[in-house]
């Protein structure tokens, strides 16, 4: 590969990862190829795209990004790395993870690291808690069903005060005098 291809990569790498809000970094060493291919057809049906790039191409297109990743570079970048970016869902690549890790072996994909929204979770152990990490609009959704939630009990208690005052009216009207 040559000097320019490999700047036209590391150029492309760095536009993608400072397009894409996530992305993960997980190694595949262990994979026959039939089971690579089976990863990445994954990875399709779902919606994200899973790449491996050399280690020192990584590194330079993430120093090119501006954003602080030389945490990455002594732990994560060693070995066969391979990159899922996931342009629309944070934990969508961990549940892949897992679910590869379900069906192949626990030990054929190890996760090496992820980028969310620019924090880093580094580690196999970070896997569990990507997965339960909240999408932007599920957050939303519940800090609007938090502030709702006040608003329509004051309604219903009004409402059924109504019922219950329009009753004693009508049980003291219609009671002799």
């Amino acid at each position: 590969m040559t000097r320019e291809e490999k700047n036209q990569i590391i150029d492309e790498l760095s536009e993608k990862f400072a397009a894409t809000p996530y992305f993960y970094l997980a190694s595949t060493a262990g994979l026959s190829v039939a089971e690579a291919t089976q990863f990445r057809r994954m990875c399709f049906t779902k919606g994200v795209e899973y790449k491996v790039f050399k280690n020192t191409l990584i590194s330079k297109a993430l120093a090119k990004t501006g954003t602080d990743y030389s945490s990455l570079d002594a732990e994560v970048l060693t070995g066969m790395t391979g990159i899922i970016f996931s342009p629309g869902d944070a934990k969508l690549p961990a549940k892949l993870i897992k679910d590869f890790k379900k069906e192949a072996g626990k030990d054929k994909i190890k996760f090496k690291a992820a980028s969310i929204e620019g924090g880093l979770y580094i580690g196999e152990g970070q896997l569990v808690s990507l997965e339960n990490i909240k999408s932007k609009n599920e957050m939303i959704g519940e800090v609007i069903g938090l502030l709702q939630s006040p608003a329509k009990n004051v309604i219903s208690a009004l409402l059924s005060g109504e019922k219950k005052l329009a009753g004693i009216v009508k049980t003291l009207s219609e009671r002799p005098e």
